[in-house]
């Protein structure tokens, strides 16, 4: 078994720019679809990182496949395992620590700028980065922290935008995995979805303005987060 193990939940939603800093770093990996019944069958005991990504559904959907990941990221984090939620991936981790998660009265989509949170000082995961940044997201729904977590970042429009639960799990809201190529197919085939008139989406253009340093930009702050969490694992 691979030493990294990173759980996907729909086909357009993978782990892009995170598959790409695992090969340059030579780490091994397996990507799991966790909505198709591929966890069940693995050693919950292998893994010495796991990387949990987004998709479309909610935590609070009545899908079967919810419950076993829940449960096996429960397993991880009673392991000490190093473990990183992207979107969805970080509200199942919050589900798993107790959390609620509930959906917002809006879409936040696009390029959202992050604030730290006071309670964010001398954090290591936010080590290379300065006091405001941006993130793509697109998410409705939103996880409240859970008991003895440390926020870290926060937006006009989602307060909880990234936590740390003890020193290895980090949940993030938004998207820091995505490339350019992956911007471009969710803006060409899920346009349909957004609604410009609302404030906390940006427009179309808006996204794809300079997204090429945009995303360059993102890949900076992805980058360090992947760096700290492979260095908690021993990799």
């Amino acid at each position: 078994m691979a030493d990294v193990l990173i759980l996907t939940h729909i086909d357009y939603c993978p782990p892009a720019h995170l598959a790409q800093v695992l090969q340059a770093r030579g780490c091994s990996f397996e990507v799991l679809r966790a909505d198709l019944g591929e966890l069940r069958a693995r050693d919950l005991e292998r893994p010495k990182a796991v990387a949990v990504m987004g998709g479309p559904m909610s935590v609070n959907d009545p899908l079967p496949w919810i419950a076993d990941e829940v449960a096996a990221l429960q397993r991880f984090i009673a392991r000490d395992v190093p473990i990183i939620g992207h979107c969805l991936g970080g509200q199942l981790l919050a589900k798993a620590l107790g959390a609620t998660i509930c959906r917002m009265p809006y879409t936040e989509a696009g390029w959202q700028l992050m604030q730290r949170r006071p309670e964010s000082a001398d954090s290591p995961w936010l080590a290379h980065l300065p006091e405001s940044f941006s993130i793509f997201q697109w998410h409705g729904d939103t996880f409240a922290l859970p008991e003895g977590a440390q926020p870290l970042l926060g937006s006009r429009w989602c307060d909880n935008q990234a936590f740390v639960w003890g020193d290895k799990v980090l949940a993030l809201q938004g998207h820091p995995e995505m490339t350019e190529a992956l911007i471009q197919l969710w803006l060409d085939d899920w346009a349909h979805l957004l609604d410009a008139s609302q404030p906390s989406q940006q427009s179309i253009d808006e996204m794809r303005a300079d997204l090429s340093r945009k995303v360059r930009a993102l890949n900076h702050v992805a980058e360090g987060f992947y760096a700290h969490w492979l260095k908690l694992a021993g990799l």
